[in-house]
């Protein structure tokens, strides 16, 4: 049996050579790098189009938010604090703005908020488009001008409201040649001007633990309006006029009864009376 294995083997079979070995290692080391990266590559190209179609999905204010989110992200990680609140909050020995607030600290940068508290903004109608007969719709911007000698110039204000839905808000006033510096100017001012607002369930008709409303009748005033706000009871919802509702909604008040007074049109004067009244729900007056 052993001489029949002997002549089924090939005559002119060759041992390769260390050389040759090592050739052909190196040749199937590159064809596997090769085989590696086209396969990276094509898991990457199929990654980017997963995100270029979940970009696809996601609606217009949804990508203004993300970008709007990584912009303060960069902005904190490049702010430089010149006050002392401000160097206590970056090196975290300040973490909660209750403490700045009850101390009656004053904020002087708006990179303090955003770092302990998650804001979010809206806009004020404190406007007027023009329209026929005098009539027209409300907007975010007042729009005025100054005669000169050379031309007219424009101003655009803005009123805006920031809040966290937590028991914190705040109420700014912006002016610029602009209306996207007026806004800023405002957001900006509003998270200067911010308040804590206490919360509770305190109507009768509710017994609830929840803070979900004011926890009694505060009365607050600005110019010639007056605003009363009362307590409520869960599932009413605000029963205010449309630029308190936004005040309350961002101070994480969901439901309360109001009644204002006076020239409430003048919406700079309603906000600064909403404003009045939630600092009094911390503070009572005997």
């Amino acid at each position: 049996m052993a001489k029949k294995e002997n002549q089924n083997q090939p005559k002119d079979l060759i041992e390769p050579t260390p050389e040759e070995i090592k050739k052909m290692e190196e040749e199937n080391k590159k064809i596997s790098e090769k085989m590696i990266e086209e396969s990276e590559e094509k898991e990457e190209k199929e990654a980017i189009k997963k995100i270029d179609e979940s970009n696809e999905k996601k609606t217009f204010s949804e990508m203004k938010a993300e970008r709007e989110k990584k912009e303060e992200e960069e902005k904190l990680a490049s702010w430089a604090p010149k006050t002392q609140t401000g160097k206590d909050v970056k090196s975290g020995k300040e973490k909660d703005i209750d403490n700045i607030l009850d101390s009656r600290k004053k904020i002087l940068e708006s990179e303090i908020v955003d770092s302990l508290l998650h804001i979010e903004s809206d806009l004020l109608l404190i406007g007027q488009a023009k329209g026929k007969f005098g009539g027209g719709k409300r907007r975010a911007w007042r729009q005025t001008q100054r005669k000169t000698k050379e031309e007219n110039v424009l101003t655009f204000s803005a009123m805006a409201v920031v809040g966290d839905k937590a028991g914190h808000v705040g109420v700014g006033y912006g002016r610029a040649k602009e209306t996207l510096p007026a806004r800023e100017k405002a957001i900006r001012q509003a998270k200067l001007n911010l308040i804590k607002v206490g919360r509770g369930c305190s109507h009768f008709d509710c017994s609830c633990d929840e803070k979900h409303t004011i926890p009694y009748v505060v009365e607050g005033k600005a110019g010639s309006v007056r605003v009363k706000l009362m307590p409520a009871p869960q599932g009413t919802g605000l029963v205010v006029g449309n630029e308190a509702k936004k005040i309350l909604a961002l101070a994480g008040v969901k439901d309360a009864y109001g009644v204002s007074n006076g020239h409430v049109r003048t919406t700079f004067n309603l906000a600064k009376a909403v404003i009045d009244a939630l600092r009094k729900t911390t503070k009572l007056e005997r």
